[in-house]
Formats: structure tokens, sequence, C-alpha cells
């Protein structure tokens, strides 16, 4: 039982400096118990009941994250969560602790940067349009701010 609470006391530590999903704690429990699904699901149990562990609590910091900082769109989030194990009723609450406003600027801006990589390119609107909905955002929501973009741009040169 030593190894046991090596590793429960370093998986504590990881979950304690970062959130941490419990299928990604599983993963590392099995690694580090050789296999052992009884040991690792103990582990993880052990945990979950302590709140080491919170789906729902990771899935919005997730979600925060990678709307602010990386200019992900829902699509995108969703499908690494989805990924990740993470129910479909918990993504869309992860979905609705983002901030609308702040994921609208984030996304006009990571598309405005790639516009000015592709100044003078015959195909701008279809490459800035294809480059968004990589990134996750719906197009009903990408259209209107490429056509925005791409008219201002258009009387700027004027």
């Amino acid at each position: 039982m030593e190894e046991y609470s090596k590793v429960l006391d370093r998986l504590q530590a990881l979950c304690s400096r970062r959130e941490c999903c419990s299928s990604d704690v599983s993963r590392k429990a099995l690694a580090a118990f050789d296999g052992d699904k009884e040991l690792a699901g103990k582990l993880l149990d052990s945990l979950l009941e302590d709140g080491f562990v919170d789906d729902r609590r990771y899935a919005s910091a997730f979600a925060r994250e990678k709307s602010r900082l990386s200019g992900w769109g829902p699509a995108k989030i969703s499908y690494t969560l989805a990924g990740k194990g993470i129910p479909k009723p918990v993504i869309l609450d992860a979905l609705g602790d983002v901030d609308q406003e702040e994921a609208d600027r984030k996304m006009r801006s990571v598309i405005e940067a790639r516009k000015g990589t592709l100044e003078g390119d015959p195909q701008i609107k279809f490459k800035l349009l294809r480059f968004a909905l990589t990134r996750g955002y719906e197009y009903d929501r990408v259209a209107p701010v490429v056509d925005e973009i791409l008219k201002n741009s258009d009387k700027k040169q004027e």
C-alpha cells in the first residue's frame, strides 16, 4: 500500500496545482499501477470523493480558458471535452459559463489577425471562413463578422 499512497499523494498534488478531469487522472493512475484497473479505480474514487477531481469544475475552467486565451469556439471546446469523456449536459453547462461578449471579441481578433496574413489573396473570404470554422465557431456567427471585417478593410483601401 506504500505505492498506492505515493501515487495518491502525487496525483493530489497535481490536482491541487491545476484542474484535471477524471479521464486524465484515471489514465495517469492506470499507468502508475501498471494497468491495475481496480487500484486505479479506487484511487480515482478517493480523489473524486475528496474534491480533488471534479469534471464540472474542470469543464467550466477548460471552456473559459480555451475561449478567452486560445480563441476556440464552442464547437471545438465541446468536441475536445467530449473526447475526454465529459457528459454532454456538463459540457453545455460549461459553455454557458463562457462570457459571450468576450468570446465574440476574441473571435473577431483571431479573424482579423488571420486576415493580415492573407492580404491580396483572391480567396480571402473563403479562407477566413474556413479558418474560423476550424477554430470551432459556428458559421452563422462567423459569416457576418468576416463580411464586416472585409468591408471595413475595403473602405480603408479607398
